[in-house]
């Protein structure tokens, strides 16, 4: 729950923006709770908010959550490397479902195997502070001025890159291969013709290539990893 602690303040503030836009989007402070304790996913949400908003349909709106949220799919193949042998298909299935990015990042970091006690400590205080500040932030509404609620969506990315970086210090692989993620990013972003790629596709491209490469260039030494 320790290690909890600063993914869950950064989902709070990060949260509570989300509760004003599902406001401004005709939903209730209790609906938007519901959404955010059965959807652990800023980006999908968001997404799924707009969705709402612009009127959309039921499929386009699972479409668009399948699309931005499969790259959860990878994270939890890849966690399951490391959790203990212990775990069970449906204990698995239950730490999966709080698999987000910053989660991830900081389960594998963690020096020892990945218990079921473990991961359900660290994702607690994270789907608390996900959803508390969904619910407050709805009740808030129009009370706290747009410009403070937008600042508050960069804590996310700051937060993520505080969990990246002191790793990346100290390993030139991580570092090297967390560049080549940013540097395929930028391309989606800054390319005329892969702009109209989803923001979902477009982090699973980055996320595969990155890892492919680090894979190929940087390959983990079996007897040191043991």
């Amino acid at each position: 729950m320790k290690d909890g602690i600063p993914i869950a303040l950064g989902y709070f503030a990060v949260s509570f923006s989300l509760g004003i836009a599902m406001l401004s989007a005709g939903m209730t402070a209790v609906q938007g709770a519901v959404m955010s304790v059965s959807n652990l996913t800023s980006a999908g949400e968001f997404a799924g908010v707009r969705v709402i908003a612009a009127g959309g349909g039921l499929l386009e709106l699972i479409l668009t959550q399948v699309i931005i949220n499969l790259r959860y799919s990878l994270m939890s193949l890849s966690l399951t490397q490391k959790l203990d042998e212990k775990v069970t298909l449906w204990q698995k299935l239950l730490i999966a479902f709080g698999n987000t990015d910053e989660i991830f990042a900081v389960a594998m970091n963690h020096q020892r195997s990945l218990t079921l006690p473990y991961m359900l400590g660290l994702q607690s205080l994270p789907i608390i502070g996900w959803t508390a500040g969904t619910f407050l932030g709805a009740v808030a509404g129009g009370i706290m001025p747009r410009s403070v609620s937008m600042a508050m969506n960069v804590m996310l990315y700051g937060m993520f890159i505080a969990i990246v970086f002191p790793v990346a210090r100290k390993s030139r692989a991580v570092l090297i291969v967390a560049s080549i993620a940013v540097f395929c990013s930028c391309l989606f972003r800054y390319v005329p013709f892969l702009q109209g790629i989803s923001d979902g596709i477009s982090i699973i491209i980055c996320t595969i290539a990155a890892a492919t490469l680090g894979a190929i260039f940087f390959p983990v030494d079996e007897k040191e990893d043991a």
